[in-house]
């Protein structure tokens, strides 16, 4: 299946500069870049599926991850 806009999508994340949290101390990752107007998030197991979100959208995720909404996530197992 072709999804439109995904060679172009290939290309940015290509050229994207990749950072992962200094708590992270393997290879098990996730991974962030900027991209133009977008941010960028992989999993550093597989680093070919990418998913983009708008900076609004990061925004908003990150103000959830500091208020806590999500502490029940990290503990699941």
């Amino acid at each position: 299946m072709q999804i439109p806009g995904m060679g172009k999508r290939r290309q940015r994340n290509a050229q994207a500069v990749w950072r992962k949290a200094r708590a992270c101390a393997n290879t098990e990752c996730v991974e962030v870049a900027a991209l133009a107007g977008e941010v960028a998030v992989r999993g550093s197991r597989i680093p070919d599926v990418v998913l983009t979100f708008t900076k609004a959208e990061w925004g908003a995720f990150l103000r959830g991850v500091k208020a806590g909404d999500f502490d029940d996530v990290a503990s699941a197992e």
